[in-house]
């Protein structure tokens, strides 16, 4: 692993939100369907996992995964780690911020109580996903250059 002394502030603070929601996602593996609940990811995810089924734990594992290389791309692209080879970073680094703005957006009509996702839980998560989105999205935009 290489460092570098010109890190992207934005693209580090993107990394670590998305490292963060990965370990997260991987808590809730080991919470079960308590955890399900409280993490948002409904009562119908929630009952699979008190009867045993292994859908709730296969779809949060692909999530963790997501997250944790959406992290990856977001260290490479802020100068942290050179020696990973990520493929079409800024391609990559676009799209993940345009999800994360994407979901964030679901904010907007949950503050106005327009939506069935009005619930304090859509609320805090948009806010955080559009935090993170427009993280990656200064971030690359301000290395845009360089990658």
């Amino acid at each position: 692993m290489v460092i570098t002394t010109s890190i992207n502030p934005f693209l580090l603070a993107g990394a670590a939100l998305s490292f963060i929601a990965s370990f997260l996602h991987v808590g809730i593996l080991f919470g079960g369907a308590s955890w399900l609940r409280f993490f948002g990811a409904g009562e119908a995810m929630a009952q699979m996992a008190e009867r045993g089924e292994a859908w709730p734990y296969i779809v949060t594992s692909l999530i963790a995964a997501v997250l944790f290389v959406w992290g990856l791309y977001a260290l490479k692209g802020a100068g942290l780690i050179q020696s990973l080879p990520l493929p079409l970073l800024r391609l990559g680094l676009l799209a993940i911020a345009m999800v994360f703005i994407t979901r964030g957006l679901v904010l907007v009509p949950a503050l106005l109580g327009v939506s069935q996702l009005s619930d304090v839980f859509w609320i805090i998560t948009s806010a955080i996903c559009l935090m993170m989105g427009m993280s990656y999205a200064i971030g690359l935009a301000q290395k845009w250059s360089e990658l």
